[in-house]
């Protein structure tokens, strides 16, 4: 031990020999280094200002800078050192440089300074929990220097702590106590020194932690008419008080939302929540919450449009510049920042931009980068977003792309084209049709000369080009010559648009002939006479060499009109006409006066003077009086039959038709139409008669012709059984005779049916025929009689044996007759009802005489069944 010590302290005595040596030979210039300055009363006042370069030995050369590892307190410029600013205690070192100019090769020299460890005055400190943390190094006697730093802080039981505490935690007020301890500087004092820290910790008011309400006031208030500014904070003490606008009241934390929309618009509303501190706590400050609501207010962009500056000439597509400007619709938008979408589609492009700038007063102004538009056509200029730079975005606004167009136009061109133009009059307009392939359809203005025949120089024109044709028009007073004139087109200007107006140059001629006018100093109109309504020729002569022409007229006197215009060939100077029957309504005299003539070769005219002529026109005869007639179809009766009559009369079965009938003509149901012809051959309108022919039905049977003949039947009885049993009238044959009511029907027998119209009186032209059957008997109804003897003598009383009426009753009866031999004599029906006392069944043809005698009888009934009857007779002859 004691050689150790000794050897260390032969080298310490080594070191400072040899530094002292080679301080004195090298550094002179910044002094010499000083032994251990030591400080170990820091706080004390007068080590604010320590000066260093007092410190060195020597005789260093003033004007150097300081530098330290530790530059705490430290002016490196004057070497003043403030060693209170030091934050620990130990052994500090500062190395002066002399100045550049000293000219010395060793210019450091060093200071070493030893600073005592120093505790500080520990307090009292009293702070608020809503500061979250607390430095504990902040609890000391401010008045007097602060603590070092390098010290550790512990619990009054002893545990460590930092030196910044967590005090968010309490929520009641707290005292807490802490130690400070330094470490010992040995060169000043063994032993650590400490100090005693206490802090109380106060509770501030909680204003609870606010959430914002961010909403569309347009769509979305339904649900908050009545919001509770409670539900919108957390951790909140209760009793604090609300204000802003809506607030009613100290005790007041509803609000209306719509209300609040509806009275003030969209914006960002706040509302704060005030909790006071507790009284005579001035180390917690009132806690302040405020809650923010914005609400946003829809925009309607519907009705909204851009214009884009400006549509320009293919000419100037290398200098223009282009800006857009979008203009609200009638819901506004509101002024403020916002961003917009747009693109540009056109000839060979199709992109897109965003740009940000202001709505201001309803317009928002933006450019447009003329690389979009670098050829002619149309470009579709589209807004398709929107969005205020300031919005949430709570809001979905009402929005839907709009767009313009802006055109680049061509130069009009007329490469290529050619002028042509139908030969015109003379003084008359001349049209001039452009055919130009490389021109667009629109409108255009151009310049141009005439010169040949005519002269005239820098005219202007407008004509529209429709699929590479125009047409312009020369005015008739440029062309009052004929002959040959050329037309020539220097300039041309699209005029379709009010703007812009391309103008190009060109270069296109076209011939125009001009044709004279018509000739006609030896016209001469003639009209004969005429009926009323009938057509009127006018002969024009003296026409020369026309081939073809139209004449205007006029009408006066009895009749007049307005100027007529008709088309017709010539042949020789010659050319008729008919006069339109609607301008010839009145008789007596009428003037014609031929007013112009256009040869409609050449379309060239000339008015005529004095070439008239004066006509008469007849009148028409009244029409006939006549009045409707009627006739019956059986009386067969012909146009002769008519009224009136006489050769001045001519019918007709129509209005039109000019043939008249024939006087023998079969009048029908229908119209027909007699003239009156005049002296003067006129013929008068058609009176029409409306003819009828009347035709009564034939009768009809609503009963079968069914009799009984032992009822003695008439023809009243078979009239009974017509549909018209008071009319009908019945006739043996047809065209035969007519048979009285009172005649008895015939079995089997035809009878003919004719109706009488009692109101037109006409029988009807066709006829019933009815055959009549009398077999129609009821046996319960009659009975018949068999005789027992006959004579057939030949005296014309009782010479056959017949049983009278049978043949109604029994139409099928067969009769059989025998002799007392048990022969037959004789077989009878309906159709052989009689006996003439002949054998026929001998020979069949009256084989014989029958002798008198009592002869036999079998009649066969032939009907329901009834069985037959036999019975005897007596011939006698």
């Amino acid at each position: 031990m004691t050689k150790n010590y000794i050897s260390y302290h032969h080298f310490v005595l080594f070191f400072i020999f040899f530094t002292l040596i080679s301080s004195k030979l090298t550094a002179q210039c910044a002094g010499d280094d000083n032994t251990n300055e030591l400080i170990c009363d820091v706080s004390n006042p007068i080590y604010q200002s320590v000066n260093l370069f007092s410190l060195l030995g020597g005789s260093p050369v003033p004007g150097g800078t300081w530098t330290s590892a530790n530059n705490d307190g430290l002016d490196a410029s004057n070497g003043i050192l403030n060693a209170q600013l030091i934050r620990g205690g130990g052994t500090y070192r500062y190395t002066y440089t002399a100045p550049a100019t000293s000219g010395c090769t060793d210019n450091k020299a060093v200071v070493t300074i030893t600073i005592g460890a120093y505790v500080g005055v520990g307090s009292e400190a009293t702070v608020c929990n809503k500061d979250r943390t607390f430095n504990l190094f902040t609890a000391f006697d401010s008045k007097v220097m602060g603590p070092h730093v390098n010290g550790r802080f512990t619990t009054d039981k002893g545990a460590p702590v930092d030196p910044v505490i967590t005090i968010d935690q309490y929520t009641v007020k707290t005292t807490l106590h802490f130690i400070y301890t330094v470490p010992a500087v040995l060169a000043c004092s063994p032993d650590e020194k400490s100090t005693n820290v206490q802090v109380t910790i106060l509770i501030a008011p909680e204003a609870g932690d606010p959430t914002n309400l961010e909403l569309c006031g347009t769509t979305d208030l339904a649900g908050y008419t009545n919001l509770d500014l409670n539900d919108q904070l957390e951790d909140v003490d209760p009793d604090g008080t609300w204000t802003g606008i809506g607030i009613a009241s100290a005790t007041d934390h509803h609000i209306n939302l719509q209300e609040l929309f509806d009275a003030n618009g969209p914006g960002a509303y706040t509302y704060t929540y005030t909790v006071l501190a507790v009284p005579n706590n001035y180390i917690c400050e009132d806690d302040e919450a405020t809650v923010t609501i914005t609400l946003e207010k829809r925009i309607d962009f519907t009705g909204s449009k851009i214009i884009v500056n400006k549509d320009i000439c293919e000419s100037e597509i290398a200098t223009a510049t282009y800006s857009g400007k979008i203009i609200q619709g009638p819901d506004g938008i509101p002024n403020g920042e916002y961003d917009v979408t747009f693109t540009v589609v056109g000839p060979g492009i199709s992109g897109f931009e965003n740009v940000r700038a202001n709505f201001v007063n309803g317009e928002f102004n933006f450019p447009i980068q003329s690389s979009y538009f670098k050829q002619v056509g149309k470009y579709t200029i589209t807004i398709t977003r929107i969005v205020s730079t300031s919005s949430l975005g709570k809001c979905v606004n009402i929005f839907s792309p709009f767009s313009t167009v802006l055109t680049i136009y061509p130069l009009p061109r007329l490469t290529n084209a050619s002028l042509t133009a139908i030969p015109v009059c003379q003084n008359d307009d001349a049209i001039i049709q452009v055919t130009a392939p490389n021109l667009l359809d629109g409108t255009y203005r151009i310049s141009y000369n005439v010169n040949g025949e005519n002269l005239a120089l820098g005219e202007t024109a407008e004509m529209i080009a429709v699929g590479g044709k125009a047409s312009f028009i020369v005015p008739g007073n440029l062309i009052t010559r004929s002959g040959l004139s050329v037309i020539t087109i220097y300039s041309i200007t699209d005029i379709t648009n009010p703007s812009p107006q391309c103008t190009n140059m060109a270069n296109v001629a076209g011939n125009l002939n001009i044709n004279p006018l018509p000739n006609a100093v030896t016209v001469v109109a003639k009209v004969n006479d005429y009926c009323l309504n009938a057509p009127v020729t006018v002969a024009v002569s003296g026409l020369g060499n026309l081939t073809n022409a139209s004449i205007s007229y006029s009408l006066s006197e009895s009749n007049s009109s307005t100027v007529q215009t008709i088309t017709k060939a010539v042949a020789n100077g010659k050319l008729d006409f008919i006069i339109p029957a609607e301008l010839l309504l009145n008789t007596g005299t009428t003037k014609i006066t031929l007013l112009n003539l256009t040869n409609t070769v050449t379309n060239c005219d000339v008015d005529l003077i004095n070439v008239t002529d004066d006509f008469v026109i007849n009148p028409i005869p009244l029409a006939p009086m006549v009045s409707d007639q009627q006739f019956c179809k059986v009386d067969e009766a012909v146009v002769a039959n008519l009224e009136p009559k006489g050769s001045q009369y001519k019918w007709y079965n129509s209005a039109t038709a000019t043939t008249p009938l024939a006087v023998d003509y079969v009048l029908k149901t229908e119209d027909y139409y007699v003239r009156e012809t005049s002296a003067a051959g006129c013929t008068s309108e058609p009176a029409k008669v409306s003819v009828v022919i009347n035709d009564t039905p034939a009768p009809e049977m609503i009963e079968a012709a069914d009799f009984c003949g032992l009822a003695n039947p008439k023809i009243s009885d078979l009239s009974n059984k017509t549909n018209v049993s008071s009319t009908v009238s019945w006739y043996d044959a047809v065209d035969g005779n007519l048979l009285p009511s009172t005649t008895l029907l015939v079995h089997n027998t035809t009878y003919y049916g004719y109706d009488l119209n009692e109101t037109t009186g006409c029988l009807s032209d066709n006829y019933k025929e009815v055959k009549v059957s009398l077999q129609d008997c009821e046996e319960a109804q009659y009975d018949f009689f068999i005789p027992d003897g006959f004579s057939p003598n030949g005296d014309g009383v009782n010479d056959s044996f017949v049983i009278k009426d049978i043949e109604f009753l029994y139409p099928n009866y067969t009769l059989e007759i025998y002799n007392r031999y048990g022969n037959g004599m004789y077989k009878g029906d309906n159709s052989k009802p009689a006996w003439d006392g002949k054998n026929y069944e001998k020979s069949g043809i009256a084989g014989g005489i029958a002798p008198n005698g009592v002869y036999f009888y079998v009649l066969h009934f032939n009907k329901d069944n009834k069985p037959p009857k036999q019975g005897r007779l007596y011939l006698n002859r």
